[in-house]
């Protein structure tokens, strides 16, 4: 697989102007951006337009997890900005996730993702919300309901994206957050892996934030990435 055009760089950013500079400096290096819901709130969907005007994809992170109605509405607006990817959340259930999957129809170019378990969790946590067994089981159940539901594919951790690629279509979209060069922190993840790894494994794209966005040199240290 050629990895390059599957590295989405997460624009976790407060303010427009910071994410603008990162685009600027990355230019023909990278072509997906996610979006998430600091820089959505902060700038508005004008950045998620600047960014299809400039010909980049964007991976639209909303993690959606509302009434069927709402889904609906907050996928139509995604398609409507020119988006490539949306998120559900997959604890909403098959009735959430259909509704978006429905709702996607619409728009050719998007892609509906399930969001299994934030890539933060534990089994601990899982456990602290009532979701009994371990956190690589809940994400193949929350996988196998967002197939049944029409999803796309579906976000999870580096190492669970084996066992993912061994039990969906071989179509299925797997993105995977959270994942870091050797030797470099994993920030907020608790469930973590290089890029090397999550493509080895099968995943379809990897997303990676501050260890290029924070960077002194941004270019450097998305090759570098790629490269591990």
């Amino acid at each position: 697989m050629e990895t390059a055009g599957h590295v989405i760089v997460a624009l976790d950013h407060d303010n427009r102007e910071d994410a603008r500079r990162v685009v600027d400096t990355l230019g023909a290096e990278c072509r997906f951006y996610k979006v998430g819901l600091e820089l959505l709130t902060t700038a508005g969907p004008d950045v998620v337009r600047e960014l299809v005007a400039r010909g980049k994809e964007v991976f639209l992170d909303l993690k959606l997890f509302e009434i069927p109605h709402s889904v609906v509405g907050a996928v139509r607006a995604a398609g409507a900005l020119g988006v490539s990817m949306v998120t559900v959340h997959g604890m909403g259930g098959a009735g959430i996730m259909a509704a978006a999957v429905d709702a996607a129809r619409e728009f050719p170019r998007l892609r509906v993702l399930a969001l299994t378990v934030v890539t933060s969790m534990t089994d601990a946590d899982l456990a602290d919300v009532g979701v009994a067994g371990p956190t690589g089981s809940q994400v193949l159940r929350l996988a196998r309901l967002a197939e049944r539901a029409g999803c796309h594919g579906v976000i999870a951790s580096a190492g669970e994206v084996a066992d993912l690629r061994a039990c969906l279509p071989g179509d299925a979209l797997i993105v995977t957050p959270g994942v870091a060069a050797p030797g470099d922190a994993p920030g907020d993840h608790a469930r973590s892996g290089t890029p090397a790894a999550a493509f080895a494994a099968g995943a379809s794209h990897v997303v990676v934030g501050r260890a290029v966005t924070r960077a002194a040199d941004p270019v450097t240290a998305l090759r570098r990435l790629r490269a591990h």
